[in-house]
């Protein structure tokens, strides 16, 4: 299988994604980072070509998980990654669902 250079994979990423039920919500003004949503909710999952730093990930408590593809990936392995990444996104929900004051406000 050849591996798709790592913008086609994060696109990969985010409409393997939209076929979950996430939605775009927003991006950065460079087009490398994005946020998607299920419908309805205001938890997000960033698709990323960088990490965030300690910083980022204080300032933006609504992001539940980050998927960070910066190399070349094979579909088979975008589609591994989106399957982890949406397992950590419901965990990582369900947990905050026990805080009644984690729920981030709606967008």
């Amino acid at each position: 299988m050849t591996a798709l250079p790592p913008s086609a994979a994060r696109d990969l990423a985010v409409r393997l994604l939209c076929g979950h039920g996430f939605v775009m919500r927003a991006g950065n003004e460079r087009g490398d980072t994005l946020y998607l949503a299920r419908a309805g909710e205001a938890w997000l999952v960033r698709v990323s070509n960088h990490a965030r730093t300690a910083l980022q990930r204080a300032r933006r408590r609504d992001i539940l998980t980050s998927l960070v593809i910066r190399e070349p990936r094979t579909p088979a392995q975008v589609e591994t990654l989106v399957a982890a990444a949406m397992r950590d996104f419901d965990a990582e929900r369900r947990r905050r669902a026990d805080q009644p004051s984690a729920e981030p406000s709606r967008k």
